[in-house]
């Protein structure tokens, strides 16, 4: 469960997935309790810059990242961790709105929720790829590979 949890905080990891960068505030390595991540990237044709903040940080089951700045009108993004029979569940829930009233709420069902359901459901397919491999020695440190040897290699259950 720890390993798939800081597999999720890896800022590497999630650029991988998301296809955005880091340009600011923790541009590498695992996120921690109030760190800050500036992202840009391109969505719908159009330049984005999200800022994310680690709002929440519960280590091994929990953690949360809040809008800072970005294109939503609000968005927080919750990421749950759960040992099951030796696998690890992970369940992220996204409450976000978006700006311009009815427009931006046509927008966000017909454009922005499937978008967002593709990125969230590969962003943790990727993470159980890695997770289940040995390729997640690559995303860890020495201090966080001794804590995930203990359970060698990870399960992952999804529930994006």
């Amino acid at each position: 469960m720890d390993r798939c949890f800081l597999l999720a905080t890896h800022v590497g990891l999630t650029a991988q997935a998301l296809e955005m960068q880091p340009v600011a505030g923790t541009v590498a390595g695992t996120l921690g309790p109030g760190d800050r991540v500036v992202w840009t990237g391109w969505r719908f044709g159009l330049p984005l810059v999200h800022e994310g903040l680690v709002t929440r940080y519960e280590r091994p089951a929990f953690f949360q990242d809040t809008m800072a700045r970005g294109r939503f009108r609000k968005y927080q993004h919750d990421h749950q961790f759960t040992e099951i029979d030796g696998h690890t569940l992970v369940v992220e829930r996204l409450r976000f709105s978006m700006p311009f009233g009815p427009l931006g709420r046509q927008l966000g069902k017909r454009l922005v929720v499937p978008a967002v359901t593709k990125l969230l459901r590969r962003r943790v397919e990727l993470l159980r790829q890695v997770a289940e491999s040995y390729e997640w020695r690559r995303y860890l440190d020495e201090e966080n590979i001794e804590r995930s040897m203990e359970m060698e290699p990870a399960q992952t259950t999804s529930n994006a």
